[in-house]
């Protein structure tokens, strides 16, 4: 498939994960993809024949670099994967200021920086391609309902939701369209690390967690990396070319009961 042949993405948090199977799904359909990460991406690069460039979102000169090397490395920069984040489960009472403010720099700030810088690269080539240049933005279902238990994951996707429509709003003259994609409980590495967390807390052994995930969705299954990419690469491609400040809710169900 070649869909998107001839454009370039740049994916943040590419290495494990939602952002290394965006990055496989973009590649899969024509792209040229640059793998962000603070972790070490060059695995996921090499598998599409992209390229890998360390990247701490919460740096503004780290994201001006990023962007750089897509150009200076593919010719410019036509879709942009708003992906790196962290969670975490803590009460509320347990959470402080500093954890606080720390995912909200990588969940918020990395992405408005990546808005900010992103969307006046990505409109430098957005007029050849029917339906422009694309930014897509992770967030989670999460961004939409409340949790206990995750008041800064909450805060964070929430953000992302509503930066994502006043963005969208921004770039629509520039011929950009700005979506959000909020997934349900996947099954990625991410998701195993906080299920850890509570098999230790809880004392429930990891079966027993991983089924109290799937029963949580009406599909009776945690989702899969590739379900969300499959997502992305829509909402990156002329398929979706209508569609901007939208939110593609990918949850099994979860949030329409």
């Amino acid at each position: 498939m070649s869909e998107l042949k001839g454009r370039v993405a740049l994916v943040t948090g590419g290495a494990r994960g939602l952002g290394a199977a965006s990055a496989k799904a973009l590649a899969a359909k024509g792209a040229k993809v640059v793998v962000t990460d603070v972790a070490d991406g060059g695995a996921t690069a090499a598998a599409i024949d992209g390229a890998y460039v360390k990247h701490d979102v919460t740096s503004e000169e780290e994201w001006i670099a990023a962007i750089k090397f897509a150009k200076d490395t593919f010719g410019g920069l036509d879709i942009l994967v708003n992906n790196a984040g962290v969670f975490w489960v803590k009460p509320m009472a347990m959470e402080t200021l500093e954890t606080f403010r720390r995912m909200q720099a990588i969940n918020v700030e990395g992405v408005f920086l990546g808005l900010k810088h992103g969307i006046p690269a990505i409109a430098e080539r957005a007029h050849q391609w029917d339906g422009g240049g694309a930014v897509v933005n992770i967030s989670s279902v999460a961004g939409l309902v409340g949790g206990p238990n995750i008041i800064a994951y909450n805060a964070s996707k929430g953000a992302v939701r509503l930066m994502t429509k006043g963005a969208a709003l921004e770039a629509a003259p520039l011929k950009v369209r700005v979506n959000s994609v909020h997934p349900g409980i996947i099954d990625t590495p991410m998701m195993a690390e906080a299920a850890a967390v509570i098999e230790k807390v809880t004392g429930q052994g990891a079966n027993s967690i991983r089924d109290s995930f799937a029963e949580r969705h009406p599909l009776k299954r945690m989702g899969r990396d590739v379900d969300v990419a499959n997502a992305v690469a829509f909402l990156a491609s002329d398929a979706a070319a209508f569609v901007t400040g939208s939110e593609l809710v990918v949850d099994g169900g979860m949030t329409a009961i």
